[in-house]
């Protein structure tokens, strides 16, 4: 079948809420091919899923060997993988011994568990929780909510009372947390970088001064890792660039590598507001998806992807500026998660290019490209990012 009518089959038979531009049928490494053959160099990394690249051999050994085993027991048991990768995310975590993990299946359903945990600190006396201004959350209600990005509330209206928005500056920071109504917030949710903002890391020190806030106020730090955790910034966790313990963080994306899991984990007297029948989930933490993820973790210590992440990311970083194009303003973020902004509002464009010269790139604004490769990316593959992104901005050129 071509892949023209693939696609006419995906318009047949699947809800519109995704526009997919190609049908893809397998990957390997940083590289994906269509149904037709054509390859593809994948910068995105299933927008910043697949950690370990495509194909993996640990990573389809660790499946295929689970589920040869067992792939799902409901949660009135246990089982060896879940219980290996909790100890393992709170080793590489340091949020010491104090620290449980609650499994979900991806990432909004670990903010939706954290909303639940703000509202079991907070109960009725805190009925505030604080999130950012063009933050992203996810999209069911509770992470909805969360979102700061009120075109994607509009139409499902009401939303879940008691979230505040608020700039993403050290100013609004005091000014919700330094006075007299912070005694009404439960938490504040934030991500280290606003990845669906465009690549926005939050200002220097905004980590930590929420740390030194919220403990004063006696409200919870929760900070979202589902895009930034799993050594995607050139660090275990973003918040271990400024040196803080959160009270809760969230995980998903890269954690699996593809495979479907997201996690919430608790520290110190947060770890103790759920208790047996509070919260719970049907898949999340079966053993399928818990060895996978264990698997990741494990590749990431084992071959010093944390420090590649930095590595690449700059390299990257050079290739990008080296080109000179009158398209690019600058390059931020943080090891291999990149925002490239653009003098004009061309991104679609410049993605829809790149795609024609078998590059996959995405663009969370009309000015921002964002990158986010595997984080086994190699040398030779960002030599070849560099090549066919600079065809694609001749193309935009010619246009």
């Amino acid at each position: 079948m071509t892949d023209q009518r693939w696609k006419a089959e995906y318009k047949r038979s699947l809800v519109p809420t995704f526009n997919p531009s190609e049908v893809l049928s397998y990957g390997s490494g940083s590289h994906v091919y269509s149904e037709s053959g054509k390859s593809y160099l994948d910068f995105l990394g299933g927008i910043a899923v697949n950690s370990l690249g495509h194909n993996h051999p640990d990573l389809v050994a660790a499946v295929s060997t689970q589920a040869a085993q067992m792939i799902h027991v409901s949660n009135l048991f246990a089982s060896r993988p879940q219980i290996e990768l909790a100890e393992t995310i709170i080793r590489h975590a340091g949020v010491g011994e104090s620290a449980r993990v609650f499994f979900a299946n991806s990432g909004t359903e670990a903010n939706e568990a954290a909303f639940k945990l703000a509202r079991l600190h907070g109960g009725t006396a805190r009925p505030r929780i604080l999130s950012l201004e063009n933050s992203f959350h996810g999209r069911s209600m509770g992470a909805l909510a969360l979102t700061g990005k009120p075109a994607l509330h509009a139409p499902f209206e009401p939303m879940p009372a008691g979230v505040v928005h608020i700039p993403a500056t050290l100013e609004a920071l005091e000014l919700a947390l330094g006075g007299a109504d912070a005694s009404e917030v439960a938490a504040i949710i934030v991500e280290p970088i606003q990845g669906e903002d465009g690549v926005h890391p939050l200002p220097h020190g905004y980590l930590q001064r929420a740390r030194e806030l919220t403990t004063r106020a006696g409200a919870l730090l929760i900070i979202d890792e589902i895009q930034t955790g799993v050594a995607r910034t050139g660090s275990w966790f973003a918040f271990q660039h400024e040196g803080i313990i959160p009270d809760a963080f969230t995980l998903a994306k890269g954690l699996g590598g593809g495979v479907p899991v997201g996690a919430l984990v608790t520290v110190g007297q947060a770890s103790t507001l759920f208790t047996p029948g509070s919260h719970g989930t049907t898949f999340g933490g079966n053993p399928l998806a818990t060895a996978a993820a264990k698997t990741v973790l494990d590749v990431i210590e084992r071959d010093d992807l944390v420090a590649a992440a930095r590595v690449r990311g700059a390299e990257i970083t050079d290739h990008i500026l080296t080109l000179n194009s009158p398209f690019i303003e600058g390059v931020r973020g943080s090891g291999l998660l990149l925002g490239i902004a653009l003098t004009r509002p061309v991104a679609q464009q410049l993605v829809a290019a790149a795609l024609e010269c078998g590059l996959i790139i995405n663009a969370p604004n009309p000015s921002t490209l964002r990158l986010a490769p595997p984080l086994t990316v190699t040398p030779d593959d960002t030599a070849e990012f560099r090549v066919k992104l600079g065809r694609a901005l001749t193309l935009l050129e010619d246009s």
